[in-house]
């Protein structure tokens, strides 16, 4: 009836070497996938050990990735990033070290872009709905407030 195939301890090891060498991978994504192939927990601890000890899982190096792509190519700001992270269990250390990566500068610029840009695709002629469209926008991509309501008083034209 059940169809999964069962795994050794070694040949699961390699399997999650694999997996973790093809992108990086969080403690939470392995472990979950460990127990996907029904490894009991001894055999997931030996594991995990491993692969950090190979250094093929690094929660460090991991949240780098994370920050870096989702900044850059998704364009999202601290809020959102930070919530990611926590959802996947990296620690608060981690998260603060891999956001300090993030020049300020940088950041303001990418901020400034998004919200200007996203001002001119919104089509509504009811200020107020445009000006909330925006700022929902911003708040979902993890940009803070403190950024939002000065940036939205300057694209509105100061009303």
């Amino acid at each position: 009836m059940n169809d999964r195939k069962a795994y050794s301890l070694t040949e699961a090891t390699k399997k999650m070497e694999r997996y973790c060498a093809y992108q990086e991978r969080c403690h939470k994504e392995v472990r979950a996938k460990l127990q996907e192939m029904r490894m009991i927990p001894e055999a997931i601890d030996h594991i995990m050990a491993q692969l950090i000890q190979n250094d093929f899982l690094n929660e460090q190096r991991f949240a780098d990735n994370f920050v870096s792509g989702k900044f850059r190519i998704k364009k999202w700001g601290r809020n959102r990033i930070q919530r990611e992270l926590r959802q996947r269990d990296i620690s608060q250390f981690a998260i603060n070290s891999a956001l300090k990566a993030i020049k300020e500068e940088e950041y303001l610029t990418v901020f400034s872009e998004l919200a200007g840009k996203r001002w001119e695709q919104l089509r509504d002629d009811n200020l107020q709905k445009k000006k909330r469209k925006l700022m929902d926008y911003l708040l979902y991509r993890g940009w803070e407030s403190s950024l939002i309501y000065p940036k939205i008083k300057e694209l509105s034209g100061k009303f």
